[in-house]
C-alpha cells in the first residue's frame, strides 16, 4: 500500500500528523509542534550523515549533547541546508537545546510553505458572516500523504512490519509530543504511546538525544507558560 508513494521528510510528516486533516488546525501548540519539527530535521540530518552530537561534560545537565558537521555537504533541501549552515557558522558549537529553540523560527510557516509549494497540501478560504470574515486553512490535497504516514506507524506498533529509522523516529516523536490520540489508530492510546516509545528507543541513541531534547525544551516552553 506505501510502498510506491515517496516518503516526504520526517519533519512534513510530523507536520501533517500534527494537523487536523478536516480542518487544518493542529492538534497542540504550534510553538511545541515547532520544536518538533526542529527535531525532525536534526533526524534527518543525523540518518543521511550529514550531522554527529558530541558530549561536553562542562555544560549543564540536559544541554550536555553538542552539534557538529559530520559531512559538510548539502542534502538539497532548503530548511535542512538551513540548519546545516546554522551549525556551520555556530560559534561556539550550539548545545542541542539552544539549537532547537533557536532554529524554530519561522520553522512552522516554512515547512508549511514547502509543503503547499509541493502540492502536498492545499490553501483554502473559509469566508463567514456575510464574506465579513476570513480565515485562511491549509488542507492536504490528497489524504494519501498523512494516511500513508499514520499506517507505517500502525504496521509497527502491531509488528506487521519491522520499523526503519525514520518510521521509529517517527513514531518517538509523534509520542512525546503527545499526537498519538490524534492517530485514530488504537483504543488503548497509553499502550501505543509506550509501544510507539519502546521501538523509537531500540533505534539510534543520537535520534533519542534528539527526541528527549525535544521533549525536555516542550517541558520548558509549558514552564514558562504558566510561570
Amino acid at each position: 500500500m506505501t510502498s510506491s508513494i515517496p516518503q516526504l521528510p520526517l519533519r512534513d510528516e510530523l507536520f501533517l500528523l500534527g494537523h487536523d486533516d478536516d480542518t487544518g488546525q493542529p492538534h497542540i501548540h504550534r510553538q511545541a509542534l515547532a520544536l518538533g519539527l526542529a527535531g525532525a530535521v536534526l533526524i534527518d540530518l543525523f540518518l543521511a550523515g550529514r550531522i554527529a552530537l558530541d558530549t561536553n561534560d562542562d555544560t549543564g545537565p540536559g544541554e550536555e549533547q553538542s552539534l557538529w558537521l559530520h559531512l559538510d555537504r548539502p542534502v538539497g533541501d532548503l530548511i535542512a541546508d538551513t540548519a546545516l549552515a546554522s551549525i556551520r557558522y555556530a560559534h561556539p558549537t550550539p548545545p542541542l537545546r539552544r539549537w532547537l529553540r533557536g532554529f524554530t523560527d519561522d520553522l512552522y510557516d516554512r515547512t508549511r510553505a514547502g509543503l503547499h509549494a509541493g502540492g502536498i497540501l492545499r490553501h483554502d478560504v473559509r469566508r463567514r458572516l456575510g464574506g465579513l470574515a476570513r480565515t485562511d486553512r491549509y488542507l492536504p490535497a490528497d489524504l494519501k500523504w498523512p494516511v500513508v504516514a499514520r499506517a507505517r506507524l500502525h504496521y509497527i506498533a502491531a509488528g506487521r512490519d519491522q520499523p526503519d529509522n525514520h518510521t521509529a523516529a517517527l513514531g518517538g516523536l509523534v509520542a512525546t509530543l503527545g499526537l498519538t490520540n490524534h492517530l485514530y489508530l488504537a483504543d488503548d492510546i497509553a499502550a501505543l504511546t509506550v509501544q510507539l516509545r519502546t521501538i523509537a528507543a531500540q533505534h539510534y541513541r543520537q535520534v533519542r538525544d534528539i527526541t528527549a531534547a525535544v521533549d525536555a525544551a516542550v517541558g520548558d516552553l509549558a514552564t514558562a507558560a504558566y510561570r
